[in-house]
């Protein structure tokens, strides 16, 4: 049976141009374990990209795997509108402790999207219950994305996505992005403190002209992931922090992709010794088992909707709000990730393959074929030096050299990037750095 070509006349893939496919098969996957996924020939993959940053502990964790089979024979699923649920109960709960019961409400949704545009309307929302209805504007960094809805993909500026789309969005503030590159090409801290600095110097002179109309500024913080890996210093994000508390303006910290501890502590809004007023979370929150995002908020801002009268109310729905197969697989990761020291572990593990990696890219890097070579917890990214014309086609390139080379690497432009689940051994480890090379030799890199 042609699973892929069945899929090509039945199925419109996401951020695919499908065309493509036609020189580049689509590969059918019959099922998964631990770090690896096999296609129907039994062909195995490893996942080094953790699936689109979903997988953190791998595929079938047979811990996970038990507690949503368990959740199955319960309550597969109920509206949260009138009713409640041990899982999503104890998800909010368990949530709220780690932020030390700061973001103590959380709404929830199914998507990373979604859970952006919550955010965005919820500060909104609470401007005009609390008298400031002129607050209506958001500042996004440059290059940053925050997901591809319609308020999404307001505060998101990547051009390819958003210029089909342009005359359907609001307009925003783009601020200077503290990308520590532009300071810090040898990953120098004071060069990317540097940077840091002088980007939260522009959002301050904004901030400063119209604060009376901005509602909150939005921030991926540590990493920008879709925009290359990004990386900037922890201070941006407690300097971002000061001036909206300064200027009355919400600090909304996207950590779809950068939270669960993929940045090295369980948010990443952590290591800047901070807490916005809205945390995003999805991806890995639920082990990549089923959809689920949610919005963590303060307090105060769940009492601004407190109210008798409806139209205070956050008057915003999804059909499969706070899941409760989801929230079991959510509650199974967060027992895994405390149990097993998971964190603790890649404390050391992105340590040692960071020194590996170095040493296996050196001649690249000698040769200034690789640049930037960066880390942040389990993220490492370089860019490769490609010239003009092959540009647009490299990363298609490196994912067909890769996947030949038996690894899922999947590059943004001439960014190559590493976001691994959180399990990998020694052999795993060793196949991943000599597969690169691989991959880079057939890329005539």
């Amino acid at each position: 049976m042609n699973w892929t070509a069945r899929s090509l006349r039945s199925v419109w893939h996401p951020c695919t141009q499908m065309q493509l496919h036609e020189q580049l098969p689509l590969v059918a996957l019959s099922h998964g374990q631990g770090a690896w996924l096999y296609d129907m020939q039994g062909v195995p993959y490893l996942d080094a990209i953790s699936s689109w940053w979903v997988n953190l502990l791998g595929h079938a964790h047979p811990r996970i795997n038990a507690a949503v089979k368990d959740q199955i024979d319960r309550l597969e699923h109920a509206m949260l509108a009138g009713f409640t649920h041990a899982p999503v109960v104890e998800l909010s709960e368990r949530l709220s402790a780690l932020t030390g019961g700061v973001l103590g409400h959380c709404f929830y949704a199914s998507d990373g999207a979604s859970a952006v545009e919550i955010a965005l309307k919820m500060s909104v929302h609470f401007w005009r219950n609390t008298g400031l209805p002129q607050k209506q504007e958001f500042v996004c960094v440059s290059s940053s994305y925050h997901g591809e809805t319609l308020g999404a993909l307001a505060v998101t500026d990547v051009p390819l996505f958003r210029e089909a789309y342009g005359a359907l969005l609001q307009g925003v503030h783009v601020v200077p992005s503290p990308d520590a590159r532009s300071h810090a090409p040898s990953g120098d801290p004071a060069g990317a403190q540097k940077a840091a600095e002088q980007a939260a110097q522009h959002l301050e002179q904004l901030l400063q002209r119209r604060s009376n109309r901005i509602a909150a500024v939005i921030l991926e913080p540590l990493v920008q992931c879709a925009a290359g890996m990004v990386m900037h210093h922890p201070s941006y994000v407690k300097r971002v922090r000061e001036l909206c508390t300064q200027h009355q303006v919400h600090l909304i910290c996207d950590e779809i992709a950068v939270g669960c501890g993929r940045t090295g502590t369980f948010f990443a809004s952590e290591q800047a010794g901070i807490w916005p007023d809205f945390m995003c979370l999805s991806k890995g929150i639920s082990g990549g088992y089923l959809p689920l995002s949610l919005v963590m908020t303060r307090e105060a801002i769940y009492q601004a909707f407190y109210s008798p009268e409806v139209q205070r109310g956050f008057l915003h729905s999804h059909s499969y709000t706070g899941n409760p197969l989801a929230c079991r697989a959510a509650l199974a990761t967060l027992d895994v990730l405390a149990s097993d020291q998971v964190l603790q572990r890649n404390q050391r593990w992105s340590k040692a393959f960071t020194v590996r990696l170095a040493q296996a890219l050196a001649p690249w890097q000698e040769a200034d074929r690789i640049r930037h070579l960066r880390n942040c917890g389990m993220i490492w990214a370089f860019d490769v030096q490609v010239a003009e014309a092959e540009r647009p086609a490299f990363a298609r390139r490196f994912y067909a050299a890769a996947l030949q080379a038996g690894v899922l690497l999947r590059p943004i432009g001439t960014t190559v990037y590493f976001m691994p689940p959180y399990i990998l051994n020694e052999d795993e480890t060793t196949w991943l750095l000599e597969r690169t090379v691989v991959a880079l030799k057939a890329c005539s890199v």
